[in-house]
């Protein structure tokens, strides 16, 4: 049995200028920190001719055509699977639709995982280029490059979408007490919504392509952020960073009237009144996770435990995706 891990992620800034409709015109930056919290995909060989698929559904099927799951079909005709006998069961840490970019976690562990089965090494942007073919290219998906990326790569990682589809990846310097601080003040509550991001990317998207002034405009100023935050980091300046989330917050809320809502909005209120120094809703937006920036922890949690929402704690992941057993 093969057993391959992908981790969640968390965008730190310039989220929105990794879709191709605004990168292939004005190139796009974004800063992304991978998580402990993981999508694992298991694939081993059956004694039976089907192809046996295990997800939120079961599907038992005599070719790869017949999958109806879009993600496993085009991967395993990617990989250049062509036996049969298999089994593919996928589990998650967290829910999909909740913000943390688990579809391209997905995406890039199965990768990893039939790579494995067919003795493939793979390097993570090539791993990462193949989803994104996969879910943007092949599948259609409005959406963008920073979960495959930064699941393939892992850490704390900044990306640059050049105009000619090539991405330029590397970490962030930032001083060993800067991420452990970092990491020991970011917090993540649940707001008990799941969505789709699509219907909200898709409206960025098409905005974008007919040159939206108001939409250009905001992901250029969110770009501007998202290297604002790099500067930030590296030279240890996270209340700088807590300050440049909350500007980020406010050009998000702009961008969609899907993003954001009253019941977010006021435990956004009651975060800032309670110790978080800067926060956002991680994701496209609807629901899923507001994350905090907080040195003051206790307080924060108190409060926002007390308004009914849930806490999922976390570190960061710097080892990407990986096969943990074979």
């Amino acid at each position: 049995m093969i057993i391959a891990r992908s981790p969640l992620r968390l965008p730190l800034g310039g989220g929105g200028t990794d879709l191709p409709s605004y990168y292939r015109e004005h190139e796009g930056f974004l800063i992304a920190a991978a998580i402990d919290k993981y999508v694992y995909i298991t694939v081993h060989r059956t004694f039976i001719p089907q192809l046996i698929i295990k997800y939120s559904k079961l599907e038992q099927v005599d070719e790869i055509g017949q999958i109806q799951h879009p993600i496993v079909r085009e991967a395993l005709k990617m990989a250049g699977v062509e036996s049969h006998g298999l089994e593919i069961t996928s589990m998650a840490d967290i829910p999909s639709g909740t913000g943390l970019g688990s579809s391209g976690s997905f995406t890039t562990a199965l990768l990893k995982a039939l790579h494995a089965h067919r003795k493939n090494l793979v390097h993570p942007e090539e791993l990462a280029a193949q989803a994104c073919e996969i879910e943007i290219d092949r599948l259609g998906e409005p959406i963008g490059k920073q979960d495959q990326y930064i699941a393939a790569f892992g850490g704390l990682t900044c990306f640059r979408f050049q105009k000619d589809d090539r991405v330029e990846a590397r970490p962030v310097r930032a001083s060993a007490e800067t991420l452990h601080d970092l990491e020991d003040n970011l917090t993540l509550f649940f707001t008990g919504y799941s969505r789709s991001a699509s219907s909200i990317l898709q409206d960025q998207n098409d905005r974008t392509r007919q040159n939206d002034a108001a939409m250009l405009a905001n992901l250029h100023d969110v770009k501007d952020l998202g290297v604002r935050s790099l500067c930030a980091f590296e030279s240890g300046k996270l209340a700088e960073f807590a300050d440049l989330m909350n500007e980020h917050w406010e050009h998000k809320r702009k961008r969609s009237a899907g993003i954001s809502n009253p019941q977010i909005d006021e435990w956004y209120e009651l975060a800032r009144a309670n110790g978080a120094l800067g926060g956002k809703l991680v994701g496209a937006g609807g629901g899923g996770f507001l994350m905090f920036y907080a040195p003051d922890k206790s307080r924060l949690r108190h409060a926002l435990t007390h308004a009914g929402m849930r806490e999922v704690r976390f570190r960061f992941d710097f080892e990407g995706t990986k096969i943990i057993a074979s």
